[in-house]
């Protein structure tokens, strides 16, 4: 599932090529995503400029003077830019925004399993941020105000292991399955220990942990995990500088003790018994 990192390597690579440009028109070719693509979509973003590409936690966010796009990319959805004349589209090809310049510009939305989302939010419905997929969002990782007294004071009374109050995204937003194993294991802390059990000391080693393994992986485009590529076709690397994830049974690359793997909430985690001591 494309996480923070994926998203962002996503939003970088789109950027220099929708910000600043006007759409010409929509292609819909399958309707049915995680909720329905919007039948008014193609009229609401008709010859209107796109005038910013951000992003919040896992959400894409194209802006218009009209309201914004939200697309979130689900467990295989992907982003491709194409230049002069596109490739046919494909079995999963689901959307195109075609821009309108002399480059023949599109975005194409790629989405084999369909649990990503293109939704719009009029601007006349009051500000994104209190768009009901956003409202609960929590501090972005990036944001200088996050740092171990905030996640301190974020798991106080929390019973839930950290590793689940990492993936909730209400403390922080965006710290999806691989890169919560691998801050982590980082921060050696154990990813069943109870969040309220956590001193201000560890929240600090986690908070530095969180902020440098997301900051690595968008330097090397993500990982690639089944469908997942950036918007200009390229793989991520992160996968072959984990130290826990997916790596069950092979020694620790500190301790040499065998990583072991267990399941929260219904997702895998990886841990090292002996770096992460309970």
């Amino acid at each position: 599932m494309p996480e923070l990192p994926e998203v962002e390597v996503t939003r970088r690579a789109l950027a220099p090529h929708v910000e600043g440009r006007t759409v010409r028109r929509l292609v819909v070719r399958e309707r049915r995503l995680r909720w329905p693509v919007p039948v008014q979509l193609a009229r609401a973003l008709a010859n209107q400029p796109v005038l910013a590409l951000e992003r919040r936690g896992k959400y894409l966010l194209w802006r218009f003077a009209r309201g914004t796009l939200i697309s979130h990319l689900g467990m295989s959805g992907s982003w491709r830019v194409h230049l002069g004349a596109a490739p046919a589209p494909g079995v999963h090809d689901h959307v195109d925004i075609v821009f309108d310049d002399a480059a023949a510009r599109l975005a194409r939305l790629t989405d084999p399993r369909r649990f990503g989302a293109l939704l719009w939010h009029a601007a006349r419905d009051g500000a994104i941020e209190r768009h009901p997929l956003l409202a609960a969002l929590g501090i972005e990782p990036f944001d200088a105000r996050f740092d171990g007294p905030w996640l301190y004071a974020g798991t106080r009374g929390r019973s839930a292991s950290i590793k689940q109050v990492l993936l909730e995204g209400r403390v922080v937003v965006g710290v999806g399955n691989i890169y919560a194993s691998e801050s982590l294991f980082r921060a050696c802390i154990h990813p069943a220990l109870p969040a309220r059990r956590l001193g201000p000391a560890r929240c600090a080693r986690l908070a530095e942990a969180i902020r440098a393994v997301l900051a690595e992986a968008i330097g090397v485009g993500g990982s690639t995990l089944r469908d997942f590529v950036g918007a200009d076709g390229a793989q991520g690397y992160f996968m072959l500088d984990a130290f826990v994830y997916d790596r069950a049974g092979l020694p620790c690359k500190i301790c040499g003790a065998p990583i072991r793997r267990l399941v929260q909430g219904q997702r895998a985690t990886f841990f090292c018994p002996r770096c992460q001591r309970r």
